[in-house]
């Protein structure tokens, strides 16, 4: 007769085969309670905190608190299976998402008093164009009058590509005071999590949002970007090619 822990354990193992992406381990206690009530939630608790420890041949970790099958694991990254990974709807493209962005920072966050959606070869260099670039300028009814401020954000669709995009937005602190990178919320959950120390350690914003519903992207905020004090060469030099665009 198998024990209580075992049985708790059992069906962990259950409901983390209809998860490939892996449950974090607050979820997964939730929805074992939610499978069976007569198990109490500390006795829950004491069985699965160290599951990667009690059946190592079956789960492991491949970030803090994230449970996965063995099973569903890339060999060669310690990571999901590329082909499990979930992919965007391709007749989406990146820039039916620029626009909302430009109005989420402008409107909600209130980070620029004015942004524009860019993309493409603007800059005509090998760092790379921003999808967005927005600035913060003081109001004439402001009493205390700041310095301009610009903010750039890079928007990634493709899962597979998400520490390119990182790169992208450190690339963007040259000119930029403040970097954001913005993906998709259904990527893996431990790709997110290393994305996520990653732009705790950079200072880069980090959104995530749906890149499903261009009409309702619902952008959420993850990490907030500090400050940083950009290169003014490099400032006057980007901004003067888009001056037109976002200081007329």
């Amino acid at each position: 007769m198998p024990t209580i822990g075992d049985q708790i354990r059992d069906c962990a193992i259950e409901l983390l085969k209809d998860k490939p992406e892996g449950v974090r381990y607050g979820q997964l206690v939730a929805q074992i309670r939610q499978k069976n009530a007569a198990f109490k939630t500390n006795t829950i608790s004491g069985s699965i905190w160290d599951l990667e420890v009690q059946r190592p041949d079956q789960v492991y970790k491949p970030s803090r608190g994230l449970y996965r099958l063995v099973e569903f694991r890339d060999t060669t990254t310690n990571q999901l299976k590329p082909e499990l990974v979930a992919m965007t709807v391709k007749i989406i493209a990146e820039e039916h998402f620029y626009k909302p962005f430009t109005d989420w920072l402008t409107n909600e966050m209130e980070e620029c008093t004015k942004a524009i959606a860019l993309g493409g070869n603007k800059f005509k260099d090998k760092w790379g164009t921003p999808d967005v670039v927005g600035k913060r300028e003081s109001r004439r009814s402001d009493i205390i009058q700041g310095q301009c401020e610009i903010v750039a954000a890079e928007i990634k669709l493709d899962m597979s590509q998400l520490v390119t995009a990182f790169g992208q937005a450190c690339a963007y602190c040259l000119f930029a005071h403040k970097s954001y990178l913005v993906i998709p919320v259904n990527a893996p959950q431990d790709e997110i999590d290393r994305i996520d120390s990653l732009c705790q350690v950079f200072g880069i914003g980090l959104v995530l949002f749906d890149s499903n519903d261009p009409e309702d992207p619902d952008f959420q905020i993850r990490v907030r970007p500090q400050k940083h004090d950009p290169d003014m060469f490099y400032v006057n030099k980007y901004m003067k090619q888009i001056e037109g665009e976002l200081f007329s």
